[in-house]
């Protein structure tokens, strides 16, 4: 028997009056988590769901999360998370191309109306037979869009025996952004999702039992947060302080509040807390005692930035849904390097490709591919889609990367958003890295569009620092002298913000 539900259960056991999760004025200990897990699963199991069944959760970093999250688990069912931001018809697409059974939807707020969203989709979907609110009110026992959690649970019992699940089971089903197409679910196992929690939470410093103390700002609807955050977190028996919505000032407030020692994030996630802090003034945080970053390669002008503000480093690494996410770290006991994402984490091999499979050795560039315990089964219900992505073992990722001699990888691009100019590839990323270098710019994206002779035309979508007064022709001609001939941007535009995934990423479609 293998059940990722065990990382709550061992904890539940070995210390339950530990503060497992703190959100707004509540502390919940680890034995009120279990117990509330165990209620939702004698539900589900009351409800008809079976072992293999899927059930959908959509909602923030609500302490309802890890409740159903487990729960679901606990009754050898796999859980489906839901993106917040899903309108209905979307909702709708990931119930029935998951084949869920069942959704758990927050009853959201005025500036989120997840509740009305999640009720139009579950009532378009042809799988979902059951529908629970999370209502925003806390115990609230009725809500105008349905049943509500805790009206179901109302005489369940508190104990349940968790199913047997073996470790090729389906414990997740993470569905990919859809940057090309329709989002497809990638396939994940007890095994995948238990070994990456493992091997995550070795590689944050311990500070002891009750001392580790979690920021929780990543969607745990995201393999990033549920995988280093939630489950690795709860393995530890560390305190989760949840941070439904990410805004830089009550981040911070909260990392200076509850004395937080961890923080994980995506880059747009630490500019903001930079930019808040030489903005405004804010009291930096001093309980800090480690920091990682993923989801998206990090300026290494915010990495320094970082370091010299909070006398912390941040520890790169990557990864992405179908790998559990993380596939490597700048690690103990290595030193770290500026701009990298480090080396493969223990049990999982990495190369580089090119397209038609072959092995490129030294430096490259060439595809990141992956193998190891933390790869995927493949995406549900798609034969074709995973053949195309897995061939023996390994993973083709989509990626672009180096590898420097010390066997340290840095990536250079996705291989969709090479940029070919006059015959020339040019990957934005490097465009960004050096655009970011410039005083008065504060965060750069670039991509490329169409153009008559060249092809493809560099392009900079660009925010500021407060109070620049930097203009288009000056940008253009500072990076003509700082770039290759091929490489620089010709056109600029300035914006206030860019638009960015629930998850932080900046979206280059929606630019394109």
């Amino acid at each position: 028997m293998l059940n990722l539900a065990i990382v709550l259960e061992d904890s539940a056991r070995e210390a339950p009056d530990q503060t497992a999760l703190v959100f707004g004025d509540l502390r919940i200990p680890y034995s009120l988590v279990d117990t509330v897990a165990s209620q939702v699963a004698n539900l589900l199991v009351a409800r008809g769901i079976r072992k293999g069944d899927k059930v959908a959760l959509a909602c923030p970093n609500l302490p309802y999360f890890p409740f159903v999250y487990y729960g679901i688990l606990k009754a050898g069912a796999t859980v489906v998370p839901l993106n917040v931001l899903l309108q209905p018809r979307e909702i709708a697409y990931h119930l029935d191309d998951s084949e869920s059974k069942a959704l758990f939807c927050f009853e959201g707020t005025p500036e989120l109306p997840l509740g009305e969203r999640g009720k139009a989709g579950f009532e378009q979907s042809g799988s979902a037979e059951h529908f629970f609110v999370l209502p925003a009110t806390p115990f609230a026992m009725e809500s105008e869009y349905g049943e509500t959690l805790w009206a179901a649970l109302d005489g369940m019992p508190g104990e349940f025996s968790t199913v047997q699940t073996s470790a090729d089971d389906t414990a997740v089903i993470l569905y990919t952004s859809g940057t090309t197409g329709q989002p497809k679910g990638a396939e994940l196992s007890h095994q995948n999702m238990l070994l990456n929690a493992m091997v995550s939470d070795e590689m944050f410093p311990r500070e002891g039992l009750g001392k580790d103390i979690y920021l929780v700002a990543l969607p745990l609807f995201h393999s990033f947060g549920q995988t280093t955050m939630l489950n690795a977190g709860f393995r530890r028996r560390a305190t989760l302080v949840l941070l439904p919505r990410f805004e830089p000032g009550p981040a911070l407030e909260l990392m200076r509040k509850e004395k937080v020692t961890l923080f994980a994030g995506v880059p747009t996630m630490y500019w903001a807390m930079l930019s808040k802090i030489h903005a405004d003034g804010d009291e930096v945080p001093t309980s800090l005692k480690s920091a990682t970053a993923g989801g998206a390669s990090a300026p290494v002008e915010v990495l320094k930035d970082f370091e010299a503000t909070f006398g912390v480093p941040i520890n790169e690494g990557y990864g992405l849904s179908e790998t559990s996410p993380v596939a490597s770290f700048n690690q103990p006991g290595k030193p770290a390097k500026a701009g990298s994402i480090g080396w493969p984490i223990w049990g999982v091999e990495m190369k580089l490709i090119d397209s038609d499979w072959n092995t490129i050795e030294g430096e490259g560039p060439g595809e990141i591919a992956i193998r190891g315990h933390n790869v995927m089964k493949g995406y549900y219900n798609r034969p074709e889609a995973t053949a195309e992505v897995l061939r023996d073992g390994w993973f083709r990722t989509g990626d672009i990367a180096t590898r420097d001699e010390d066997g340290y990888y840095y990536i250079v691009d996705r291989a969709k958003d090479m940029i070919i100019r006059g015959g020339f590839n040019v990957y934005p990323r490097e465009v960004e890295e050096v655009l970011m270098t410039h005083p008065e710019v504060s965060l750069a994206a670039v991509l490329g569009v169409p153009h008559d002779s060249h092809g493809e035309e560099i392009k900079a979508y660009v925010i500021r620092t407060p109070g620049s007064t930097l203009t288009e022709d000056d940008l253009v001609n500072w990076a003509k002298e700082n770039m290759a001939a091929y490489k620089y941007p010709r056109i600029v535009e300035f914006r206030e913000s860019l638009p960015m995934t629930a998850t932080g990423k900046i979206l280059k479609r929606e630019l394109r």
